[in-house]
């Protein structure tokens, strides 16, 4: 009788240890699915004030509306968007420029990973000659692949006196 009471002892405190680490093996599933389809998205914009140089500048966003999940950080008022984990992210921008005399207007955008231009981003507007209303907006969606540490900065490029007035990032990681 005494061996037949520690034996079911002991399948009771098995039975038991199994039980635990089953619960714990579905916890830490359950923690890596939900870290794992975390979005990591950063919406940051630039008003009216924010950019008052003129010409090829970097953008400055005075605002972030979305920060989600820790793949992008950026502080409020900088031009500098970090990149915290390295993936495939598709960047999508609206950048409005406008200068105010009558003349010849023209701007473009590129965008600059750790202050190097990316040639195949560069975004070009039309000429605009003799207009009295020279304002734009220039779009743009680009995937690119990216690092952890790595800087990104929009950029307004021009030789005229142009005021980037407005502008929007939209950042999303969608891949590894």
């Amino acid at each position: 009788m005494c061996c037949e009471y520690n034996f079911f002892n002991i399948i009771k405190i098995i039975t038991i240890f199994v039980i635990l680490l089953l619960i714990i093996a579905l916890v830490v599933v359950v923690i890596y699915q939900t870290n794992r389809n975390m979005p990591n998205i950063l919406v940051a914009t630039a008003q009216n004030g924010d950019n008052e140089t003129q010409g090829t500048t970097t953008i400055r966003f005075s605002r972030n509306n979305i920060v989600e999940g820790n793949a992008l950080s950026h502080e409020e008022g900088s031009d500098e968007i970090n990149i915290n984990e390295n993936g495939i992210y598709q960047i999508s921008y609206q950048l409005y420029g406008v200068q105010d005399v009558t003349g010849t207007f023209n701007f473009n955008a590129i965008l600059l990973v750790n202050n190097q231009a990316l040639q195949d981003t560069f975004n070009e507007s039309p000429v605009i000659r003799n207009s009295t209303s020279n304002r734009m907006t220039l779009t743009s969606t680009v995937i690119l692949r990216l690092q952890a540490g790595d800087i990104l900065k929009l950029s307004g490029v021009s030789i005229e006196n142009i005021i980037y007035q407005n502008a929007r990032i939209d950042i999303e990681k969608i891949g590894n």
